[in-house]
């Protein structure tokens, strides 16, 4: 029987997750990522598994390879054709500040200004033609390029959203003139508004497209080579899948690629724990990532900051990260402030405990002096047979030296230090949207996720932590369990009571079948195809709209009703009289595969279990502290804090005063006595 695989290439490592059963994990497997081939990786995973190419029906992985390239600076060299006067749109942007006080900071946009060019056409914002496209504008620019060394063409015209004519007709003339580029026309990657996000998306296409389109070849090749030809799909930043043929034309949809699957295994894990509102925790090697998941659905973000003025408007699991993680070096700071992250040792060199040459403190040499970790059962470094904790003690003293610390006080304030910079963005993406975190369940995964969840949810006030039966590889098990997703959106911006409900009907239908036709692309099996609709509005006037779920057969007065509905939900009332506009249709098509339904137990009696054996773990105090192995947890075993779980994948650190207790699906429940 052929079974699921999972992988979730990380900044560290490489995470793997196969079932046979789609219920039961048949194999857990963390390996050093690569990050100068991310598909080699990939391909070390599955050779540690031991997995042969009749155990596997299809690949399922999500990869940080887009998310690095526009942090590094590392995309395409890129040039963006846009209407006559816009030529800087990318650098005008919004009105906004890298820092909120003082007028200080740079931006620095995906495309420098020598690369983009201006040709004379105009669009009106219904589609009209004002000015038609000069032609000879557009080749006169595809010669200048000959030059430049450019591997991708951006073409972004003023109302294209409207009517892509004239794109259209430009990228036909640059591939004349460059058949071996990549062209990318904004109208293809998002139908909507918003002139300076629209063009931005679509750069970030640009910029990212012949970096993905290699790693796919790349991969496609490197699997075949060893027997693997089975479907491979990859993650979206939506969190659903697509194969990974459609990758070429849709490169900015997997900038959350990771993180996303996080979010949706968690979602699912704990709704069948009985937790619909949670609080996603994903600590890795390289990064935190926060997410907020509301009556089982995560939060959708419609635009995105990439970075300072590069918004990507396009569907995304909102998701909040920091670099905080279980590589985020240490260090002081010009005014001798002890720091910790952003920057990350990585998985090259490392850690110094990894022993790779490393030679500044981390957050994971900070963990393994104070015996939260097991030194003699490195995870995911098959060529240590331990950790080197006397390298971590000579370059954490050093560091403490400076500060008037000895090392395991040096430590201590390493592990408070990120664990406060942690909490806060977990506060951030609660209390400051109006959540109460009282109301919502930690869940924590993710490498480190584990080790440093109990300190975030005792200063956060969350009463309860889940930590799932395979949280170092959740993210992995995300992309297992995932549907395929595709969001189309397009913009109409007019009044509803203009608008023909038929005309409205026919462009679902457009949006419905164009999802469809992406779903029976995919050479994965699906259990059946899912059609949701929906409306931004907002009254005439504001700059903000809703979202509204919508039917394609309703008529104007169905549609203003549910506005209302939606509007006096969200405000306590509505505006009376002003008239409503209708900004964008959206359909979601959703590509659903068979899920199979964890066996639920009945509930257990609460046991108590003797530890494996015992360990001196540092809190604020050097404590001797049980250590149970999962793999022993069964369903009712409960036992108090402190206490260490190690298990294959990650350890778990439980404090002191807290009550943990296994439930019916294997997770681990965490409380505040």
């Amino acid at each position: 029987m052929s079974g699921i695989v999972g992988i979730d290439v990380g900044g560290t490592f490489t995470d793997l997750y196969f079932s046979r059963d789609g219920i039961t994990a048949d194999r857990v497997i963390k390996v050093p990522s690569t990050p100068d081939d991310p598909s080699r990786g990939l391909a070390d995973a599955l050779l540690a598994a031991d997995l042969q190419s009749d155990d596997v029906g299809a690949i399922l992985h999500g990869t940080t390879i887009a998310t690095n390239a526009v942090i590094e600076r590392s995309g395409a060299k890129c040039a963006l054709l846009t209407t006559n006067g816009f030529r800087d749109v990318l650098e005008l942007g919004r009105r906004d500040r890298q820092h909120a006080y003082g007028l200080t900071g740079v931006h620095a946009p995906l495309v420098p200004r020598a690369l983009r060019y201006e040709v004379m056409e105009r669009m009106d914002h219904h589609g009209n033609i004002l000015t038609a496209l000069n032609e000879e504008d557009v080749r006169a620019v595809g010669e200048a390029l000959k030059q430049q060394g450019v591997e991708a063409i951006v073409v972004s015209f003023l109302h294209a959203y409207a009517n892509p004519l004239h794109e259209e007709r430009a990228k036909a003339v640059l591939r004349e003139l460059h058949p071996e580029m990549e062209i990318i026309i904004a109208s293809s990657v998002v139908r909507e508004y918003f002139e300076f996000e629209r063009t931005s998306t679509a750069v970030v296409q640009g910029y990212l497209q012949p970096l993905v389109s290699r790693y796919a070849h790349n991969l496609q090749e490197r699997l075949a080579a060893t027997g693997f030809r089975c479907p491979t799909l990859i993650m979206q930043s939506n969190g659903g899948l697509m194969p990974i043929a459609q990758l070429a034309r849709r490169a900015a949809n997997i900038v959350r690629s990771g993180p996303a699957a996080g979010v949706i295994a968690a979602a699912r894990i704990a709704a069948e724990a009985g937790f619909d509102n949670i609080i996603t925790a994903d600590m890795g090697g390289t990064s935190y990532d926060v997410a907020v998941v509301i009556h089982g659905h995560p939060r959708i973000s419609e635009m995105t900051e990439l970075d300072f003025r590069i918004p990507l408007r396009l569907p995304m699991i909102d998701v909040h990260t920091i670099g905080a993680g279980g590589g985020s070096v240490a260090f002081l700071d010009r005014g001798g402030t002890l720091q910790v992250g952003p920057r990350s040792a990585g998985a090259f060199p490392g850690p110094v405990c990894f022993g790779r040459g490393g030679t500044e403190p981390t957050v994971a040499d900070a963990n393994a002096i104070l015996g939260r970790i097991n030194p003699e059962n490195p995870i995911g470094l098959k060529h240590l047979s331990s950790l080197d904790i006397a390298a971590a003690r000579l370059a954490m003293g050093a560091l403490g030296t400076k500060i008037g610390l000895s090392v395991e006080e040096t430590a201590l304030a390493v592990i408070t230090l990120v664990n406060h910079r942690m909490a806060g963005r977990t506060r951030l993406m609660s209390v400051e949207h109006g959540y109460d975190p009282r109301d919502f369940a930690l869940v924590v995964f993710g490498g480190a996720g584990p080790l440093h969840g109990a300190a975030i949810m005792k200063e956060v006030g969350i009463r309860t932590m889940l930590i799932p039966p395979q949280p170092g590889v959740l993210c992995a098990y995300g992309c297992a369990i995932a549907d395929l997703r595709y969001d189309m959106s397009q913009t109409v911006e007019r009044p509803v009571l203009d608008l023909d409900s038929q005309w409205v009907a026919k462009t679902l239908a457009n949006q419905s079948a164009d999802g469809a036709a992406r779903v029976a692309e995919s050479d994965v099996v699906v259990d059946h195809v899912s059609v949701s609709h929906a409306a931004e509005m907002s009254y005439v006037g504001q700059i903000h709209s809703l979202r509204v779920e919508i039917q394609p057969g309703w008529d104007q007065g169905q549609i203003i009703t549910a506005f209302e509905d939606t509007y006096r939900r969200q405000y306590g009332n509505v505006l009376g009289n002003i008239p409503i506009l209708l900004v964008s249709l959206i359909t979601t098509v959703r590509g659903v595969r068979a899920r199979p339904v964890a066996r639920l137990r009945e509930s257990p009696e609460a046991r108590a279990i003797t530890p494996a054996n015992w360990r001196l773990v540092h809190f604020d105090a050097p404590i001797r502290t049980p250590v149970y192995q999962r793999t022993e947890l069964t369903p009712g075993v409960a036992f108090t804090g402190p206490a260490i779980v190690e298990q294959s994948d990650t350890t778990s650190v439980i404090e002191p005063g807290m009550k943990a207790r296994v439930d019916s699906f294997n997770n681990i429940l965490v409380e505040v006595a």
